[in-house]
């Protein structure tokens, strides 16, 4: 069974993003999420109608890859440079509490746990899911790519 770190992020995000649309009812956007921006770098709301699912699918791999992680470090991961008009560019942590209440939605819904020593990790739920997208998403590779066959670690069907 492949692993979902042999897969592209990018796909495997947007997929798991579309699977905790459709089959998760504890992950929903806040009714704030729409009007506020994710880091003092950013300068606008995102622009994307399915943001909220796109961070908790980003946020399901990352504890996926590097676990247990907790918000601080978190924020350091999703933080950017941000502009100080004439002064120079500094690098600073994005915003804590969409990542927090995301995190409190994916342990509700049963894909993260909270550590007693502190940050959080990804439950065996949470990576048997991400597991299967990615079995999925390899599949899709292969029959899109037949030649990448003899790199991938699922055999065409």
């Amino acid at each position: 069974m492949p692993l979902a770190q042999e897969v592209p992020a990018d796909r495997l995000i947007s997929a798991v993003a579309d699977y905790l649309k459709a089959n998760v009812k504890e992950v929903a956007p806040p009714s704030w999420a729409t009007f506020v921006k994710t880091g003092p770098h950013v300068e606008r709301v995102p622009a994307q109608t399915d943001f909220w699912y796109l961070r908790c699918a980003s946020l399901l791999r990352r504890l996926y890859v590097e676990s247990p992680v907790g918000v601080e470090r978190l924020r350091s991961l999703y933080g950017g440079r941000a502009k100080n008009g004439m002064a120079n560019e500094h690098f600073v942590k994005s915003g804590g509490s969409s990542l927090r209440k995301a995190l409190q939605q994916l342990e509700k819904a049963g894909f993260v746990t909270k550590l007693p020593s502190g940050g959080r990790a990804i439950t065996d739920s949470g990576r048997s899911i991400l597991d299967r997208i990615a079995y999925k998403l390899l599949k899709e590779i292969q029959k899109d790519m037949p030649e990448m066959g003899k790199y991938l670690p699922v055999k065409p069907q």
